[in-house]
């Protein structure tokens, strides 16, 4: 069996999860969530307890197995609370300015500023014009949008400009060496 797959998910005290046909809803204080799985996939709920269980041992069922499991509690801890990813702005004259309600202006040394818009369902803050702080209940999401900001102008191994995680380590290399002999 999956390791994974074969733990039970607690649910926290403010979280309503409900399970109707090959549907899971969770609804907690910031928000709703839905996921549809595979129909090889069987969701027991209890009191305060879910099981994840499949039909069969085939390769693809056993994969879907903790997939399902993961997602759920993915879900669970989403909606009571919620998903943060910070980014670092490192380079001279590198900002953002989340100011304009749907819109992350980026200045990454480009000749003109990116327009980033922020999608539905994301909050993001710029505390200091450096520093993005991404927030939401869809953990993929959240990562998908850090991941997107990021590839504007990803770090580069020499100065360490560009956008990075908090606490990313970029691999830095040496430059040319000053007077190398002829």
């Amino acid at each position: 069996m999956s390791r994974i797959g074969r733990k039970p998910i607690n649910i926290p005290e403010g979280v309503i999860v409900g399970v109707k046909g090959n549907s899971v809803n969770v609804k907690g204080k910031l928000g709703e969530l839905s996921y549809e799985y595979q129909s090889v996939i069987k969701i027991d709920l209890n009191d305060k307890i879910i099981e994840v269980n499949r039909d069969n041992d085939e390769k693809s069922s056993r994969e879907l197995h903790g997939l399902t499991r993961a997602l759920i509690q993915n879900m669970i801890n989403g909606v009571s609370e919620g998903y943060k990813k910070e980014l670092e702005l490192n380079g001279v004259g590198f900002t953002a300015d989340a100011k304009k309600s749907p819109f992350l202006i980026l200045n990454l040394g480009f000749s003109h500023p990116i327009y980033f818009v922020v999608p539905v369902g994301i909050n993001i803050t710029t505390p200091k014009p450096t520093q993005i702080i991404i927030e939401g209940i869809d953990k993929q999401q959240v990562g998908e949008v850090a991941a997107k900001i990021r590839s504007f102008r990803k770090p580069e191994p020499y100065k360490g400009k560009g956008v990075k995680y908090l606490n990313e380590v970029i691999r830095r290399k040496a430059g040319k060496s000053v007077g190398a002999g002829s």
